[in-house]
């Protein structure tokens, strides 16, 4: 009998990038992307949307762009602890065994390599944070909507999210791309058929469309300008405005992700045609510069720089 899922994952926390351009990038974010510095120490720059998460995203000053990890929120300490008891049923070791985390934000977790050695957190009880913006009128991200990562094994990398974390694939873009939930959201991780492991780009969620083309409105009065969109993808549903940051890390603005009704849900494989990429017709295919950016670098895993 295989071992059941290590837990049942809540939401998409947060994401740590390792940027090349800390300084640069963290004062994108909080200036012009619309996230609120949360703290800043020695090269690393915590910062939140506007929703109840303490932080969405953590940048650290490194060498070369990478992912520096992904946190899943659960609902105890409890289930911290039985995770750990099944990961080590499917033959996972653990970076950092349960225990209070020591970190910007606290909590209650645990650390675990996935097979391309991306760092992967669960945490419960993390500092709770007053909403940034109770009535939702600032056109800023709410929430971290998902992260996309290109692999260089889709099946493998969709065999583990489902097996060992418990995702749900909601649907394929042909055997290219693959679209993971773990909860009503259409998908909070999406994986890339690629030639190596890096980050493709990470996404925010605006409060609706309107937050979206204000937000996008707000970026090209400073200056910046989509790398592809405005637009609505098909699978998902959702809008879409991808950008780069100052390091070249893409981050995309989006809204109305589609959500899942579990017992009605079918999973289906879109073609790649420019017509369902873009369901308005606005952005066009992605040109060779977005697919350059998406394409990121080679991402050696947690391993290479990574101190418990």
């Amino acid at each position: 009998m295989s071992a059941e899922p290590i837990a049942r994952l809540r939401a998409l926390r947060a994401v740590t990038l390792r940027s090349t351009q800390c300084a640069d990038s963290g004062e994108f974010y909080r200036e012009v992307w619309g996230l609120q510095q949360v703290e800043a120490d020695r090269g690393t720059v915590w910062l939140r949307g506007s929703g109840d998460e303490h932080h969405v995203l953590q940048l650290e000053q490194a060498d070369q762009n990478a992912l520096g990890k992904i946190a899943f929120a659960v609902a105890t300490p409890r289930e911290v602890d039985a995770a750990a008891a099944r990961l080590a049923a499917h033959d996972v070791p653990l970076v950092t065994e349960p225990g209070k985390l020591d970190q910007v934000g606290g909590g209650y977790g645990l650390r675990f390599a996935d097979p391309e050695g991306r760092l992967v957190e669960l945490s419960a009880e993390v500092d709770a944070v007053v909403p940034g913006d109770p009535y939702g009128r600032a056109a800023v991200p709410r929430k971290l909507a998902h992260v996309v990562l290109n692999t260089v094994d889709i099946d493998a990398a969709c065999e583990f999210y489902t097996r060992v974390l418990g995702m749900r694939i909601s649907d394929w873009s042909e055997h290219q791309m693959a679209f993971l939930r773990c909860n009503a959201d259409h998908h909070v991780i999406a994986f890339n058929q690629a030639e190596f492991a890096s980050v493709n780009h990470i996404a925010y969620e605006m409060n609706s469309i309107d937050h979206f083309m204000r937000g996008i409105g707000r970026l090209k009065h400073n200056g910046v300008t989509p790398l592809w969109g405005p637009g609505r993808h098909g699978p998902g549903s959702n809008t879409f405005g991808y950008f780069a940051d100052p390091a070249g890390l893409v981050c995309e603005y989006t809204s109305e992700v589609a959500q899942v009704e579990e017992d009605a849900w079918l999973c289906r494989v879109w073609r790649r045609t420019p017509e369902l990429s873009d369901l308005w017709g606005t952005a066009g295919p992605p040109s060779k510069d977005v697919r350059s950016h998406m394409r990121g670098v080679p991402d050696p895993g947690y391993s290479a720089w990574w101190q418990s």
